[in-house]
């Protein structure tokens, strides 16, 4: 096979050690292969680098393995071009499976051109990234918490969430800070109700009348100070993450046109996509790397499963979330929704709506244009006669004569 990197290097990349296959090109044209196993120190990553550099290596490939990837990425990025090559696709013969088998094989196929890289975001991209998945690690495990909070409030025959839509609101805070306090009496925490929640003031009464004892009073007390801290830390990354992104703010404004999409999922996407669209061909292929479209596998003329794949899931629970907001919108997105949804379920149809708010997105980072909605009447404007057929047709099974008529102008 022709050789198309003539100078270039595979690693294998393990916790604590790291096998690096080097290939030169001799003075007779034939490869010349060097084997050496490096540690995972930031000293032993620096003599890796000069190893290479030594050999004037120009092009690195390396697998996906967990995070341990990251340190020597970040350490090489700027020396040598890297290829993070998915390991699925770089799988060796089997039987046949060593550390340095394993890197020889990965710097072989890189040397013919074999390989092809994961896409990889700029430092300033993976830095918001960490940010915004740390913050939505918290906002799960703040729901957790909450979770724990309303079974032990069970555990004391406490039914405040049953008449309190949010027992963490203003109302249900304050009866809580209450009840650690040490106050038991439902009808004083009843009268702590404020708006709407005075209207169900004797459910509440009914409610609280449970029996609150002294090891339930110490573990709310934790749980909330817990959730407080939570929320802190929360508040401390949006502001952290809004600054990063303060460059890009017209570009947020117009993706938060999009229906479903709020200030958080607008810099979840940012920061799993990045602004360049330059670097996906187009639309569809960037739905095809967020694997947020039907896969394609056909083989003896038939056509095999359609799964969507594995993909960015940090990216795909964005997309499902805004998918599902933009459901309860009257708009082109959640009539198309609802539309999938009759005959297909609302998983298949969340993915379908997320595929195509990815699509806008692309457009809208592209080109710097507004969205412009179609409306929630896109579907029968489309095909009016098809709708008139099939309403027709569904009076008539149900025993009536049609006859239509239209409508003077």
């Amino acid at each position: 096979m022709h050789v198309l990197h003539e100078r270039c290097c595979g690693l294998d990349i393990h916790k604590k050690s790291i096998a690096a296959c080097r290939l030169t090109l001799g003075p007779d044209g034939r490869p010349k292969k060097e084997v050496q196993t490096f540690g995972t120190m930031t000293a032993d990553l620096e003599d890796l680098a000069r190893w290479l550099e030594h050999a004037q290596v120009t092009h690195v490939a390396m697998e996906s393995t967990g995070v341990y990837w990251q340190p020597i990425y970040n350490l090489l990025e700027e020396r040598f071009t890297l290829l993070l090559v998915n390991a699925r696709h770089i799988k060796a013969v089997p039987g046949r499976k060593t550390d340095i088998r394993d890197c020889e094989w990965i710097a072989e196929l890189l040397q013919h051109g074999l390989l092809k890289g994961s896409f990889v975001p700029d430092r300033p991209e993976r830095e918001v990234r960490e940010l915004t998945r740390y913050r939505t690690s918290l906002t799960d495990e703040r729901s957790a918490e909450v979770n724990r909070l309303q079974k032990t409030l069970e555990g004391a025959n406490s039914k405040l969430s049953s008449v309190a839509t949010d027992i963490m609101g203003k109302s249900g805070r304050e009866m809580l800070e209450q009840l650690v306090a040490g106050t038991t009496a439902a009808a004083v925490l009843a009268e702590l109700a404020k708006g709407t929640l005075r209207n169900k003031i004797p459910e509440l009464e009914r409610a609280l009348a449970g029996r609150f004892g002294p090891h339930q009073r110490f573990l709310v007390a934790q749980q909330l100070a817990h959730i407080d801290f939570l929320d802190e830390t929360i508040l401390k990354l949006d502001q952290e993450v809004a600054e990063r992104q303060r460059p890009f703010e017209q570009a947020k404004e117009r993706l938060q046109t999009i229906p479903g999409f709020g200030r958080r999922a607008t810099e979840n996407l940012l920061a799993e996509i990045g602004m360049d669209m330059t670097r996906f061909a187009s639309a569809k292929q960037l739905a095809s790397w967020a694997r947020m479209c039907p896969g394609s596998e056909q083989s003896a003329g038939k056509r095999k499963s359609s799964a969507i794949g594995q993909g960015n899931p940090w990216l795909r629970r964005t997309l499902v979330q805004t998918a599902h907001a933009s459901a309860r919108t009257k708009t082109y997105l959640g009539a198309h929704f609802q539309r999938l949804a009759r005959r297909r379920g609302t998983k298949r149809a969340a993915i379908a709506v997320g595929h195509s708010q990815l699509k806008i997105v692309y457009h809208l980072l592209r080109l710097p244009v507004v969205y412009n909605d179609l409306g929630p009447d896109y579907f029968d404007r489309r095909d009016s006669t098809a709708l008139q057929r099939r309403l027709v047709t569904r009076l008539e099974h149900l025993g009536f004569e049609v006859a239509l008529k239209p409508r003077a102008a």
